[in-house]
């Protein structure tokens, strides 16, 4: 699709909203034309229904039978069932975007989507954007609706969050930026209070942080910050990478999907104050529970007396390319 809109449009075609039981047609025809006379409310179900037409409810029950030929397969998401039957209702919203205004939470994932363009405002009432594992570089934030409170971009290509900070919506609460490209220090200025001042929930795992100290000293700014994500990045092999952001963000209550527990806050009190202990040096432990297929070198180190055949010797050596 390459954009939002586009992968949007493509999945209402998905549902089907345009055909039966959904959409506008011969099944339906004289309750949308009587409404549109009329000016009213969406009809309820118990109208008169003329020859050859189907009522609300009945259109409603080939929708949610699971038997049904119409029925959404079963791991759809409850919008897109929640969206059909709507339209079932008041099919008359399929005129314009007004589709859209009806949607609360838009996913659309692994669909090739490279750009967040401007179709995406046509969402008023969006709170929940979920665009995890697509192709997308950069996200300008002018083309966010104002009402988001969830934005999930992990698995992408986000390399800067200059553009995201432009103008972020104001009332989010989780930012997911796992599994991008985001890397040195000029990052960090990027999160603090002056660009998210209700962020509740930040995913930064797996990208290639690496300047623990300066981005605790933005993070702190992040008062209502409660879950942090860091692993998977350079910073986090530090020794006292968790001790000292245990300490450092005294409001935050799970890091690394690791509740953070009194006793835990105890034992790591005052690393703060200690920064000359997070030095540019990482610490790796590596277990080999079992090792199968190759010959054990101490079965060739005692040789029987007298042998005077070639001696063969095996040695093994273990490579890690970062």
């Amino acid at each position: 699709p390459g954009s939002v809109s586009a992968a949007f449009q493509e999945y209402l075609q998905h549902l089907g909203l345009q055909d039966f039981p959904c959409g506008l047609g011969s099944w339906n025809k004289s309750r949308y034309n009587a409404r549109r006379s009329s000016q009213a409310q969406p009809a309820g179900l118990e109208e008169a229904v003329p020859p050859g037409e189907e009522s609300p409810e009945v259109l409603l029950e080939l929708l949610r039978d699971q038997h049904s030929p119409w029925a959404l397969p079963p791991d759809c998401s409850p919008q897109a069932q929640r969206l059909r039957e709507v339209v079932v209702l008041a099919p008359e919203l399929l005129h314009g975007s007004r589709v859209s205004q009806l949607v609360k939470s838009l996913r659309i994932l692994d669909k090739g989507v490279e750009e967040v363009d401007e179709g995406l405002l046509q969402f008023q009432q969006l709170e929940e954007l979920i665009l995890s594992a697509n192709h997308i570089g950069r996200v300008t934030s002018a083309h966010l609706p104002r009402t988001l409170k969830v934005l999930e971009l992990c698995y992408n290509d986000v390399g800067d969050l200059q553009d995201l900070c432009a103008r972020p919506p104001p009332e989010l609460q989780h930012l997911g930026l796992g599994y991008n490209q985001l890397c040195g220090p000029s990052q960090e200025k990027h999160l603090t209070v002056d660009f998210w001042p209700n962020l509740v929930s930040l995913d930064l795992s797996f990208n290639s942080l690496t300047n623990l100290l300066g981005l605790v000293s933005q993070l702190s700014t992040l008062q209502s910050l409660r879950i942090l994500l860091l692993q998977g990045n350079p910073l986090a092999l530090i020794p006292a990478y968790r001790g000292f952001l245990v300490d450092s963000l005294p409001k935050l209550s799970i890091l690394d999907d690791i509740y953070i527990w009194p006793e835990e806050r105890q034992q790591f009190h005052g690393l703060a104050g200690q920064p000359e202990l997070i030095r540019s040096e990482a610490r790796l432990v590596v277990s080999i529970g079992e090792m199968k297929g190759l010959p054990n070198p101490e079965d060739f180190q005692q040789l029987e007396p007298g042998c005077e055949g070639p001696v063969i010797a095996y040695r093994y050596c273990v490579t890690y390319q970062f």
